[in-house]
C-alpha cells in the first residue's frame, strides 16, 4: 500500500509540468485569467455537467466534496481532452484544435462514512492569436494589430466528505490556484519601420474554499431521491507581474529595440460566492436523472493588469444542466454490454461575460454557451474500473456587433481505476 501511495504522489507532481501546455484556442480566453474550466469529471461532463447531488461508490465526483463520503474503493482518475473550435466572425472562418491532460485525481475512502480526494486540474486557460486589420478607403492595408496570449492557472485541491447521519453528508474542499499568463499586442503601421509591442506577464495565485452537502432518501420501488448543494466561497485571485512597452523590428525573429515602459503591475479579480444546487432521482447502480443549477453575481476587476479591459464587463452568471446515465446490469456475468454505462445531457450557460466587439464602449453583448453531450463507460476489469469516453457538441457567442461565434466539439477520455488499499488482515 505504501508503494502505491508513493507512486501516486510522484505521478501527481511530475504531471504538474504537463499542465503548462497550451490548452485553449478560443478568442474568448483573451479576457481576465482566461476560460474557466469546469471542475467536473469526464463522466459528469458526459451528462451535461451534473453532479452536485450525485453520489457514486465507483467514480470520483469533483463537483461536491460531500460526495467523497460515498467512496467504497480507492479510485485513481486520469483524463485527456481534445478541443476543436470552428470560429466565424461573419467574414472569415478558422479552425483550431488542442489536446491536453485535463485532470489527475485520487479518492480514498476513510472507513465506511468518510472519504477524501486530492488532485490537480487546469482552472483556467489562455490560448489565442487574433489579427485586426485597418484598410484605407481604397482597400489598402494601413495598419495591422496582432493579439497573442498563452498560459492560464492550475488548481491543486484537497477535499473531505463525511456522512454525519444516515443519508446526509457534508464536505469541505481547499483549493490552491497558481499560474502564469502572457498577453501581448503588436501594432504595425504602414510605412513605419518599427512596430510597437505592449506585453503583460502576470503570475497568478489564490486560495479558495468550497463546501457542500448531499442528502439521499429511499422512496418506494427502490427509488432514491438525491438532493445536493455546493458553495464556492467568496475569494480573490491576485495577479502580480510586469508591463512592457517597446519598439520591435519584425522579421524572421522579433528583435526588441527601444523600451518605453517597464513597470510592475498588480491586479485583483474578486469572485462572489457561487451557489450550485442539484436534484435527482434514480436506482442504485442502474439509472439516474438529475438537474443542476448554479448562480454567481458579477465578477469585479481591479488593478493595473485588468484596467485595460475597456471592451468587457461582467454580469451575473448562471448555468442549468440536465442529464443522467443508464446501466443495464452493472454486475452481469454473462454479458459485457450489460455492464456498459450510457450517459447523456445538455447545458445552458450564461457565462456572465459581456463583450463590446464594436469598441464604442456602449454596445455590450452577452456571451452564452449551449452544449449537448454523450458518453459511454466501458468496464476494463473485474474490479469495477472503467474507460470513459465523452463527446460534446456546442456553440458559444454569436456573429453580431463585431463578435465571434464558436462551434465546438470536445472529445474526452478518462480512466477510472478502483482498488482496495486498506484491507483487514485475515488469518486462514
Amino acid at each position: 500500500m505504501v508503494k502505491k501511495i508513493i507512486v501516486v504522489f510522484t505521478t501527481l507532481f511530475i504531471t504538474i509540468g504537463s499542465f503548462a501546455q497550451k490548452n485553449n484556442t478560443s478568442a474568448y480566453s483573451f479576457f481576465g485569467i482566461g476560460d474557466i474550466n469546469s471542475s467536473s469529471t469526464v463522466e459528469q461532463l458526459s451528462m451535461g455537467g451534473i453532479g452536485v447531488s450525485l453520489d457514486d461508490s465507483f467514480h470520483l465526483n469533483l463537483s461536491n466534496p460531500a460526495a467523497n463520503s460515498s467512496l467504497n474503493f480507492t479510485t485513481y482518475a486520469l483524463a485527456l481532452e481534445n478541443k476543436n473550435i470552428w470560429a466565424d466572425d461573419g467574414l472569415d472562418k478558422q479552425r483550431a484544435a488542442t489536446t491536453y491532460l485535463s485532470y489527475l485525481a485520487l479518492g480514498i475512502p476513510l472507513g465506511e462514512k468518510g472519504g477524501l480526494t486530492f488532485g490537480l486540474l487546469p482552472n483556467s486557460s489562455v490560448g489565442y492569436s487574433l489579427t485586426s486589420n485597418v484598410y484605407s478607403s481604397g482597400d489598402e492595408l494601413e495598419e495591422i494589430t496582432l493579439y497573442n496570449g498563452e498560459g492560464g492557472t492550475n488548481k491543486v485541491f484537497l477535499g473531505f466528505g463525511l456522512e454525519v447521519f444516515k443519508g446526509f453528508s457534508i464536505g469541505l474542499q481547499g483549493n490552491y490556484l497558481f499560474g502564469k499568463i502572457d498577453n501581448s499586442v503588436i501594432n504595425q503601421i504602414k510605412d513605419v519601420t518599427l512596430a510597437t509591442k505592449y506585453q503583460t506577464i502576470a503570475n497568478v495565485n489564490s486560495f479558495s474554499l468550497n463546501t457542500g452537502f448531499q442528502y439521499k432518501k429511499e422512496l418506494k420501488n427502490k427509488l432514491n431521491l438525491h438532493l445536493g448543494g455546493n458553495f464556492n466561497l467568496e475569494n480573490e485571485i491576485k495577479s502580480e507581474g510586469n508591463e512592457y512597452l517597446y519598439s520591435v523590428s519584425i522579421g524572421t525573429y522579433e528583435t526588441p529595440k527601444d523600451t518605453i515602459l517597464n513597470a510592475q503591475s498588480k491586479g485583483v479579480m474578486k469572485y462572489p460566492i457561487k451557489s450550485s444546487l442539484g436534484v435527482g432521482i434514480g436506482k442504485e447502480n442502474k439509472w439516474y436523472a438529475g438537474l443542476d443549477y448554479s448562480f454567481q453575481k458579477a465578477l469585479e476587476l481591479d488593478g493595473d493588469i485588468f484596467s485595460n479591459y475597456s471592451k468587457i464587463k461582467y454580469d451575473n452568471s448562471n448555468k442549468i444542466s440536465l442529464g443522467g446515465y443508464f446501466t443495464p446490469k452493472y454486475n452481469s456475468i454473462t454479458s459485457y454490454w450489460e455492464r456498459v454505462t450510457y450517459r447523456g445531457g445538455v447545458k445552458f450557460e450564461k457565462t456572465g461575460l459581456l463583450v463590446d466587439g464594436s469598441g464604442n464602449g456602449s454596445n455590450f453583448t452577452a456571451i452564452d454557451d449551449f452544449g449537448i453531450s454523450f458518453g459511454i463507460g466501458l468496464p476494463v476489469s473485474n474490479q469495477l474500473s472503467n474507460l470513459n469516453i465523452g463527446l460534446e457538441f456546442g456553440k458559444r457567442g454569436e456573429i453580431s456587433n463585431g463578435l465571434v461565434k464558436e462551434n465546438y466539439i470536445n472529445f474526452r477520455l478518462s480512466l477510472s481505476l478502483n482498488d482496495k488499499w486498506f484491507r483487514k488482515l485475515e488469518i486462514f
